[in-house]
């Protein structure tokens, strides 16, 4: 008797919900952060020493620390201010959430929605920082003029190709001097890599034998194809597909901007070895992992699409809110393994997995710049957590729920930041991770307190 498949209309329906909810809850809450009082206030007396005139005290420190040391990056702001947690979520508003350019005041609640998840995820204090500017030499200065207050930098909704320079130039500017992230490009590639580690591995495949199919040619699979190569994957074994179809060398419309799209390009001629040309058909036919970062779908890669692919292909379509193909058609054209970006879904690809986690371990060790091995030293990580637990068709990376994901990858990401010799504070495996533990289960718990005291209401319900 043939399976029953799931009621498209009902998933679509359960896909809504969260739209209904928030259209309701986010005018009841009124933003989703806060900032509270970190110190003891047991009277009047104290804000002499929080403020003036006590506060002389620590400005006089960190001021002689910077001219005697010549350093701009003083230990002393790190010990007597908030700093060393802080991280500032900057967006222009040009590509958020697949709306495209709707600007930095509508970008203002995704933003705030990562800074909620910074924090209890991760620890991390995060503030929305959106900025009234387009232009990359606008973004970058803003970045930098944005140092002193902040440990570190997620840039987040920024349009191609200027996210990529904007990325470069600010991850190897002399005159920066905090760690900059672009959570579009690496934070999708660390979960993408740990989950094609564990793939391969529950199909007995090697990632430098494996030929692989991307679908989509943005700032999401760019950087996933880029950690890819630097995890093993030979480029010469990636086919990658835009809405034009393969990039090869003879593709005279990115050449003609290869400038701009310079990292495209440099797939066009050294990638495909094959150097295959045409459709999707083409891109994917005997391909044994294809990795789709690009129209939702249904219909953006269909049945007919796997079934040209090699036997038991591993299929990651992770577009949202639609994936390119759904589950059960992946399935039934004989996909083995499949992910996507959805949570009702298994094997759900999401950023929030990568960010809290490797930015707590990255402001935990003070390191200077988040790299290409960190994200690696990250995917590597959450792919033994879930190898841990044991992998299977259905569960070949951890989900948001296992708290132990971000604590692990913390110590992961900072370990690694010092054996490059990236990171100011030498902390030892056990304690980054008592570290990162007692800062992520401080600030869940301080959620669950005010919710039990309702200082956090309960929220309205939404059928």
């Amino acid at each position: 008797m043939a399976k029953k498949q799931p009621n498209v209309e009902e998933l679509l329906k359960k896909a809504d919900l969260p739209n209904r909810k928030a259209e309701v809850w986010h005018p009841f809450y009124r933003g989703k952060i806060e900032v509270v009082s970190k110190v003891k206030i047991d009277s009047f007396d104290d804000f002499a020493v929080w403020y003036t005139p006590g506060v002389a005290r620590p400005c006089k420190i960190i001021e002689k620390e910077i001219k005697t040391t010549k350093r701009f990056r003083p230990t002393s702001l790190y010990n007597l201010t908030n700093k060393w947690n802080n991280v500032a979520v900057v967006s222009d508003g040009s590509r958020v959430l697949g709306l495209g350019d709707i600007g930095p005041e509508a970008a203002m609640p995704v933003m705030e929605g990562k800074a909620l998840l910074f924090k209890y995820l991760g620890g991390v204090d995060a503030f929305p920082v959106c900025l009234d500017c387009h232009s990359m030499d606008e973004i970058i200065t803003a970045v930098k003029w944005l140092q002193p207050t902040f440990g570190g930098i997620n840039l987040e909704d920024i349009a191609q190709p200027k996210c990529f320079k904007i990325l470069e130039s600010l991850r190897s500017a002399r005159d920066v001097r905090i760690p900059v992230w672009h959570d579009d490009q690496q934070g999708t590639a660390t979960i993408v890599v740990a989950g094609m580690i564990n793939a391969l591995k529950y199909m007995n495949k090697r990632l430098d034998e494996v030929l692989f199919s991307m679908v989509g040619a943005g700032a999401a699979n760019m950087a996933v194809a880029r950690v890819m190569v630097a995890a093993g994957v030979p480029k010469k074994n990636i086919i990658m597909m835009d809405s034009k179809g393969i990039l090869h060398p003879g593709r005279e419309d990115i050449e003609a901007v290869k400038y701009v799209y310079n990292l495209k390009w440099d797939m066009c001629i050294n990638s495909n070895s094959e150097y295959r040309e045409g459709n999707l058909f083409v891109g994917m036919k005997d391909t044994d992992m294809v990795i789709a970062t690009s129209k939702p779908g249904p219909g953006t890669i269909t049945p007919e699409h796997i079934q040209v692919m090699a036997d038991n292909p591993i299929v990651f379509a992770c577009a949202n809110p639609i994936p390119e193909i759904w589950p059960w058609e992946a399935k039934e054209a004989g996909a083995a393994i499949i992910a996507t970006g959805r949570s009702d879904f298994p094997n759900q690809v999401n950023n929030s997995l990568g960010f809290p986690g490797i930015f707590r371990g990255t402001l935990d060790v003070m390191a200077t710049t988040i790299s290409d091995k960190m994200c690696i030293a990250a995917a590597k990580e959450l792919a033994r957590i879930a190898e841990d637990k044991g992998l299977a068709p259905n569960y070949i990376i951890p989900n948001m729920n296992e708290w132990e994901v971000f604590p692990r990858e913390a110590v992961a990401v900072g370990q690694q930041a010092i054996k490059e010799g990236g990171a100011r504070l030498k902390l030892t495996r056990q304690e980054a991770f008592e570290r990162a533990e007692t800062l992520i289960k401080r600030a869940r718990e301080q959620t669950y307190s005010l919710m039990e005291s309702g200082f956090i209401p309960k929220a309205p319900l939404v059928d």
